[in-house]
């Protein structure tokens, strides 16, 4: 029992990090430039 409480609330905790992340690239926020040197500030070498 125990068991499927930690599995239940490790995929809640994956599925908020994927969804943050989904949600940060769709509005263009990312840790890394993506190679797009036109929007990274001229950080791109």
């Amino acid at each position: 029992m125990g068991t499927f409480i930690v599995l239940a609330v490790l995929a809640g905790i994956v599925t908020l990090i994927v969804r943050g992340m989904a949600r940060d690239k769709k509005r263009g926020k990312s840790l890394h430039c993506g190679g797009d040197c036109g929007h990274c500030g001229g950080h791109c070498h």
